[in-house]
This record gives structure tokens, C-alpha cells and sequence, in this order.
């Protein structure tokens, strides 16, 4: 039985040594060099590559790294009880930068959380349970558990959940993606109004696949670059700066 969310609260972290491999290179992480002083948000999955963990788990966490970390968190960690090469790749092929991998490949912190449960019937042997904390100094603040039961249950420690408790007045940031071409100006001009919003979008730069008919199938445009936000076309340099302008000025 896992323990329940109150049970942990108030409590330090396990200590223990993480395997890890910065820059291709073996180093030994300590528990207290990833909390000690610090506010740190953890989410802990089952495992890397996996479906709800690669599809919505850690990328909504990748996307909302900015608004925590103005809200005070100083680090968020991807957790799993997988080895250091594992998770270095997961994060590569994810684009996760604003993300710290952690590889509990030994499960030691995981097994010291309680959080170690017996996964051998899908041919995973031991993994985590899917849970966050948001840990401040080293000692857990607040837990949010997925509830025991079959499969693999995501409720509760989503990325939205844990900014809603650390501050309930934050606004998420919607989603942006900017159709580009190169060498041209006025992307260049959409990318500078983006970066001086300290907004995180997606460029899709044009290709033999991505064209100017793709553009004008998606858009109704045929100019560079056309720029949506929250699934709603704001379209090119003027129309996103005059958006971003009006949005300063609203808040």
C-alpha cells in the first residue's frame, strides 16, 4: 500500500545518491544538492517513453516551466526508475531543457518515498508510482498521489495542479506556434516580440513539407510569418505585436 499524501508532508526527502551523467560523464548527485536551499518541484513517472508520461506528463511540466518559475520555484525535476542513458535520451529527444532529469536507477529514493511498486506484469519490474511534491529547503511541502488502482491513473499530479497550489491567481501561458520562413525579417520581428514577452513557442520553419500551401491551408495566408496562439490565428509581425501590446496593457 502506498503511503498517503499527509503521511509524507512535512518530512525530508530520502538521502541518497543519484547516478547521473552531465556531459557524458559519471557524477554522483546527493539529495542535498538538488533541494538544500532550493524550492524544487518533482514529478515522478513510471517510466521514460512511456505514453502518458512522453505525451502529457512531463511536456505540460516542459510548457509551464516558465510560469512556476516565476512563481518561486527554483527547479523542476523529472523523476523514473530508469538509468542515466535512458533518461538523458528521453530528455534530448523531448526538448525539455527547461526540465532536470533525474535517474533512479537503483530506485533508492523512490523505494525510501514508498513510492516503489511491483510493475512485472507489463514486463517493467519495480517502478515509480506516479506522484509530484513541491519540496522547499528539502523537506515536502505538499504531495499529490495518483490513487491506487489499475493502470495507470493521472488525476492529480499534473503540471496544472501543482502551479494551482502554488499560486492559484497564475495564469498558464497558451500554447504558440509560429510558422517561419528563413531569412526573413519579419520572423525575425515575430521571434523578438515573442522573446521580449519571455514567451516559449514552437517554430515551424518552412520546409519541402512545410510551404507556402501548407501555410495557406492552415492560415488562409500566404505571408511569413503566421503566428497562433491557443489554437487561434494572431497572424503576422504587426498583428502579434499589436496582440502582445494589448495584453500588457489589459494586465
Amino acid at each position: 500500500m502506498l503511503p498517503s499524501a499527509e503521511s509524507l508532508e512535512g518530512k525530508p526527502v530520502p538521502s541518497v545518491v543519484f547516478k547521473t551523467r552531465p556531459h557524458d560523464e559519471w557524477q554522483d548527485l546527493r539529495s542535498e544538492d538538488l533541494f538544500k536551499g532550493k524550492t524544487v518541484v518533482v514529478f515522478a513517472l513510471p517510466g521514460a517513453y512511456t505514453p502518458t508520461c512522453s505525451s502529457t506528463h512531463l511536456p505540460r511540466f516542459n510548457e509551464l516551466a516558465p510560469v512556476l518559475r516565476d512563481n518561486g520555484v527554483d527547479e523542476i525535476v523529472c523523476l523514473a526508475v530508469n538509468d542515466a542513458f535512458v533518461m538523458n535520451e528521453w530528455k534530448q529527444g523531448q526538448d525539455a531543457d527547461a526540465i532536470t532529469f533525474i535517474p533512479d536507477g537503483n530506485a533508492d529514493f523512490t523505494r525510501e518515498m514508498g513510492m516503489l511498486v511491483d510493475k512485472r506484469e507489463l514486463g517493467f519490474g519495480q517502478r515509480s508510482w506516479r506522484y509530484s511534491m513541491l519540496v522547499r529547503d528539502g523537506v515536502i511541502e505538499k504531495m499529490f498521489i495518483e490513487a491506487e488502482g489499475d493502470g495507470d491513473p493521472f488525476e492529480v499530479s499534473d503540471a496544472d495542479t501543482m502551479l494551482a497550489y502554488i499560486n492559484p491567481e497564475a495564469e498558464a501561458p497558451e500554447p504558440i506556434v509560429m510558422f517561419s520562413r528563413p531569412g526573413c525579417p519579419f520572423c525575425a520581428r515575430a521571434k523578438a516580440a515573442l522573446a521580449k514577452h519571455r514567451l516559449r513557442y514552437t517554430d515551424i520553419s518552412q520546409s519541402q513539407k512545410i510551404n507556402t500551401g501548407v501555410l495557406r491551408a492552415v492560415s488562409g495566408r500566404m505571408t511569413w510569418p503566421q503566428v497562433f496562439i491557443g489554437g487561434q490565428l494572431i497572424g503576422g509581425a504587426d498583428e502579434l505585436e499589436s496582440h502582445l501590446a494589448e495584453r500588457t496593457a489589459a494586465a
